[in-house]
């Protein structure tokens, strides 16, 4: 599904202002088992908020909410007298409602039975009956009464003296500190503008609240922003799974280190084990196996180039657990294809299309001006450069902070040169699909960009046959690599700036002298060749 974007721009990133919020009955713990607990929590660099004795009334203070809600992880102690305290009860809720938002949070079962506090017997019990009585208003204790069932159905920590309350601690302190490396946000973009819809249509195909396992893939044309866009949906639904994984550029990584070193790093992500060597990918990709049946993990392989890549790093799709997401970002629509056969009903595409005008404009604007719109006196050369781009994020931003802070008349020049000469940041970047064809391929590629741009597709492949050039099977692929559209009435679109980039390869077969190159389209060269007789 193609999407278009919201103009707003979004915040994908949270800035925490604890890392673990402590939650506890005071008379239990607080001399005792969660004093060391937080201690162990600030040796090991985890910022943990404890309350040293804040007054106490009825109700949690505004103050307390906020930084609740400012933690990223929650770490609630139930001890035997915990639900006799209305404020404990008030914090629970609170938590559980974060949760609900983002939050990750874990119980500690002190010295209580998990299901006493799931199903409220026992001291539970008789500490809500009191409440009950106490407050009048069953709408206050249905809520934490139903707090304290999701709660106690988190996976946590059960501690019955069979360990040292040392040894307890510090498995709670590795796992959170494991949980943390894990849940910290990555960096979307500087101006995370037109994203936001994006991430509201992926997350609906992704169906996080659903049992079966999933693949979306997502593909689209180089620079038009799927790498930002799964950054900004890892961060948005990381908190439902258990494990994430965003693992960045997997084609350039796997050209520059090989794929077991790209399956080490997805295994150190399971088992946070620093000295686990892979000897070969066969048995890295069953170790990989193994690690993926369980827990609920969410997944994303960014940039993959080939079908051989997704099925050394992820092996069978039949070994994930229930609930698990796996998120592809690519230029190839057909390797999606392939894949969408082993998933099934399972699996879904998305294609991202470039930022309509607005958006492209306050994104241009951003990196140009440092605001959201452009100074009066640039507007008509705002207009150009937002008429070069096309709506793609890659080059708005590259020629946005290349023209910022230069003047009018320089403004002018440059963009007459980018009309002859493309930016190189942008050319490397476009020309990554360009290189991934083979011969034939970059023929076609290379005729379409130079000679039959909106043209007829039956007239091309007639003419390209000719050529024995393959276009029955060539043009297709193109397609699939996002470098070739065609319209309704069947004719060859090509963005013009990946059009740009054919033409700047063949140009630079000789920059000099138009007669050495394999193609000719303009003018001015082919009247120079034909009278000099080059």
């Amino acid at each position: 599904a193609s999407s278009s974007s919201s103009s707003s721009s979004f915040s994908f990133t949270h800035q925490w202002k604890y890392d673990v919020f402590l939650s506890f009955r005071s008379e239990d713990t607080r001399n005792g088992f969660t004093t060391n607990l937080y201690y162990a929590l600030d040796h090991r660099g985890i910022h943990t908020f404890i309350d040293n004795n804040l007054p106490r009334g009825e109700k949690i203070s505004d103050e307390l909410l906020k930084t609740i809600k400012s933690s990223m992880i929650s770490i609630i102690v139930f001890s035997e007298n915990y639900a006799s305290s209305a404020w404990c009860l008030d914090e629970l809720a609170e938590i559980v409602e974060c949760k609900n938002n983002g939050m990750l949070v874990r119980p500690v079962f002190y010295k209580v039975d998990p299901s006493e506090v799931r199903s409220q017997k026992g001291k539970f019990g008789e500490a809500l009956a009191k409440h009950e009585e106490k407050f009048k208003d069953d709408k206050i204790v249905q809520r934490w009464r139903e707090a304290l069932h999701e709660a106690a159905n988190i996976s946590g920590w059960h501690y019955y003296e069979r360990c040292t309350e040392f040894e307890f601690i510090q498995r709670i302190v590795e796992e959170i500190s494991n949980s943390k490396s894990n849940w910290m946000p990555l960096f979307v973009a500087k101006y995370p503008v037109g994203i936001n819809s994006h991430v509201e249509e992926i997350k609906s195909l992704l169906d996080i609240e659903s049992n079966d396992v999933r693949m979306v893939g997502i593909y689209g044309l180089g620079g038009v922003g799927k790498s930002t866009i799964a950054k900004a949906i890892y961060n948005r639904i990381s908190n439902h799974f258990e494990g994430n994984f965003f693992l960045e550029n997997v084609r350039e990584s796997e050209r520059k280190e090989g794929i077991i070193k790209l399956q080490e790093t997805l295994l150190f992500e399971f088992s946070r084990d620093r000295n686990l060597k892979v000897c070969n990918t066969s048995r890295g990709t069953n170790m990989i196996n193994e690690s993926l049946c369980r827990k609920r993990i969410l997944i994303i392989l960014d940039d993959v180039d080939k079908l051989d890549q997704v099925e050394k790093l992820l092996g069978k799709c039949d070994r994930f657990a229930f609930g698990s997401r796996i998120i592809i970002t690519t230029r190839d629509k057909h390797l999606l294809a392939t894949l969408g056969a082993t998933f099934g009903n399972s699996s879904s595409t998305y294609e991202v299309d470039g930022l309509d005008e607005c958006e492209a404009i306050e994104l241009f604007s951003e990196h140009a001006f440092g605001k959201n719109k452009p100074d009066e006196d640039y507007l008509k050369l705002t207009n150009q450069v937002i008429h070069y781009a096309k709506g793609l994020p890659l080059a708005l931003g590259i020629m946005g902070a290349d023209l910022c802070g230069r003047t009018k008349l320089e403004w002018k020049n440059t963009l007459a040169k980018y009309e002859k000469i493309p930016n190189r940041g942008i050319q490397e970047i476009l020309k990554i699909s360009y290189q991934g064809l083979d011969e034939t391929e970059r023929d076609i590629f290379l005729d379409i960009a130079c000679f039959f741009k909106g043209h007829h597709m039956n007239n091309v492949v007639d003419i390209l046959e000719a050529c024995d050039f393959y276009p029955k099977c060539g043009i297709p692929r193109l397609i699939e690599k996002c470098l070739v559209t065609l319209s309704q009435n069947n004719a060859l679109k090509m963005h013009d700036l990946v059009q740009q980039m054919g033409r700047e390869i063949v140009r630079q077969e000789s920059p000099q002298n138009p007669g050495e190159r394999s193609r000719l389209w303009y003018y001015k060269d082919v009247l120079e060749v034909l009278t000099e007789n080059k």
